[in-house]
């Protein structure tokens, strides 16, 4: 019988408008989103990726909104999560400052040993944060790096690749129901 491919959770998160979406859309499909509407909630999709060993496994990446009325749904969202993209604007410098509240949340609520990775987004539009900024963001909250354009694709594929490559060779334990002749029965008395 044929092994099904391991599947990992990686959850997108930052400010409304940054352009998680259109990050999402364009490693999906390889074209670019226009127009898209603010997320309500999260949206997922599933893809198959092949690792630099050889290896295939399925990355399950959820798109959550970044509204701060929805900011109270997100932790459900990066529960069972391997790895986090938290993604800000590099035009607006605001959105940097929302990130560094984004990974303070994930440090402090999300999964022990998730990978978390900075994404500047918007490489094809002139910057007001410095890649220096970025990267100094970044390695002060023990994250790994990147700067992307949705718009253009420029560093979308090699992000996910490297964020792919890096996940822990054992994927989650998937919750099983245990049949009645597997379950364990406890006891307990007043009296042992």
């Amino acid at each position: 019988m044929v092994e099904p491919d391991p599947q990992f959770k990686l959850v997108i998160l930052g400010n409304s408008n940054v352009g998680k979406t259109c990050i999402v859309h364009r490693f999906a499909n390889e074209s670019f989103l226009e127009g898209s509407t603010p997320t309500i909630g999260a949206n997922f999709l599933t893809k198959q990726m092949t690792l630099s060993d050889g290896k295939r496994i399925k990355l399950e990446v959820w798109d959550t909104a970044g509204q701060e009325r929805y900011k109270s749904l997100t932790p459900m969202y990066y529960k069972g999560s391997s790895a986090a993209l938290i993604i800000y604007d590099i035009t607006q410098p605001s959105t940097l400052e929302g990130a560094k509240d984004w990974i303070k949340e994930l440090k402090n609520h999300g999964p022990a040993n998730i990978i978390v990775g900075l994404v500047g987004n918007k490489l094809d539009l002139n910057r007001n944060v410095s890649k220096e900024t970025g990267m100094d963001t970044a390695q002060r909250n023990m994250s790994l790096f990147f700067e992307v354009s949705a718009k253009t694709g420029e560093n979308i594929s090699e992000m996910f690749q490297e964020i792919a490559n890096r996940l822990p060779k054992d994927p989650p334990r998937k919750r099983q129901a245990l049949s009645q002749g597997e379950a364990k029965k406890e006891t307990s008395s007043c009296c042992n």
